[in-house]
């Protein structure tokens, strides 16, 4: 396992590149060009900045996350494939600079959905918060505007040039129905996997999350069995998953030590975080501790030791500890308490094992 810590660049990070380099067993940023907008393609001149930035603190820029695909892509326009053509240049671009995998999601207009950044955990820490009832009846127009307005920083999958259309998109996607995303989305993997393989780069889908429909809009990532029709329709090392133990586990349906064992060799990239959900649907995010939560984050990571997992991951999500001034989601403490308590899972496995623990 090589552990990653996801960083959004000087400026728009409240975490330097040193403090990560500190986190024992931390070799390498999850990174992405959030300043330019989705179906573009990335300048080089730009990921080349990345790339010398993250090398001068000794950590190394194998993961993306995320290269946005554009909503015509999604939808299915026949604008698409010039998009399409910026992706693959994208892609290929990425993969003369060493990136070994990139995750990216199919989700309909959000990337993510919450209803409070900031919700209190009883002890003095704050943590991301899905109210279900909420969400059943909310103004979608009216909770991204609460959302941004509690955000001094710009949240990933909710840039400012994307919420700006907010209301022809949802137009855009009146009739849309899962069938014609499936097919949307293998039209997208018949174009891009094999510029991927030919660039040494792993594609690693990510859960929608939450996983189901939210605001009328079809999701399709949601499942084992979706997982299963999804690594069909492009049968290649080249098109995997990234497995979100808490996208996946907001749904306690979900099996995620399955999916691990199931999806072995197709998952590049894992993303490691518990959540606690609640009989009424709600859900809270948690730390990573197994009892704090209702994911086993314990069985998680004995799962991915049972399969010799050499792939990436990452921490994902944390709390907002002492006092910490963060972006939502994405502060140092807690993220680095649960990188340690990850490595302190997997070291008990390889010990009892009978593996000597040297490290990642």
């Amino acid at each position: 396992m090589k552990m990653t810590f996801r960083w959004f660049g000087e400026g728009n990070d409240t975490v330097p590149l040193h403090y990560i380099k500190q986190i024992p067993g931390t070799d390498g940023i999850v990174w992405s060009l959030h300043d330019v907008p989705a179906g573009e393609e990335w300048p080089m001149e730009k990921i080349l900045e990345i790339k010398q930035q993250a090398e001068a603190a000794g950590l190394h820029i194998d993961v993306v996350e995320s290269v946005n695909v554009h909503e015509d892509i999604k939808l299915g326009l026949p604008s698409r494939d010039v998009y399409i053509e910026n992706y693959k240049r994208t892609i290929e671009k990425l993969g003369t600079v060493g990136v070994k995998v990139i995750c990216y999601n199919f989700m309909p207009i959000f990337d993510w959905l919450r209803t409070d950044l900031q919700k209190p955990m009883g002890n003095g820490a704050t943590a991301l918060f899905y109210e279900n009832s909420r969400i059943a009846d909310a103004d979608p127009f009216r909770l991204v505007e609460e959302i941004n307005a509690n955000s001094a920083l710009t949240m990933p999958g909710w840039e400012p040039e994307r919420l700006a259309h907010l209301s022809k998109l949802f137009e855009a996607y009146q009739g849309v129905t899962e069938e014609h995303l499936w097919e949307n989305l293998r039209y997208f993997l018949n174009e891009i996997i094999p510029v991927a393989a030919r660039s040494g780069i792993r594609m690693a889908i990510h859960p929608d999350d939450p996983p189901w429909p939210v605001f009328g809009l079809p999701r399709i990532m949601t499942c084992q069995e979706n997982f299963r029709t999804f690594l069909k329709l492009y049968d290649s090392p080249y098109n995997g998953i990234t497995l979100c133990s808490g996208s996946l586990g907001a749904n306690p349906d979900n099996d995620i030590l399955a999916m691990i064992h199931e999806f072995a060799e197709r998952i590049p990239f894992a993303h490691i975080r518990n959540v606690r959900v609640y009989e009424n649907g709600d859900f809270i995010e948690t730390s990573h501790r197994t009892e704090d939560g209702t994911v086993d984050i314990a069985g998680i990571v004995r799962a991915y030791h049972e399969i010799g997992f050499t792939g990436y991951a990452r921490p994902d999500h944390g709390r907002h500890i002492w006092d910490e001034q963060c972006r939502p989601g994405y502060g140092l403490y807690d993220r680095a308490l649960g990188i340690m308590y990850l490595w302190g899972l997997w070291d008990a496995n390889q010990l009892h094992a009978g593996k000597q623990v040297t490290g990642s």
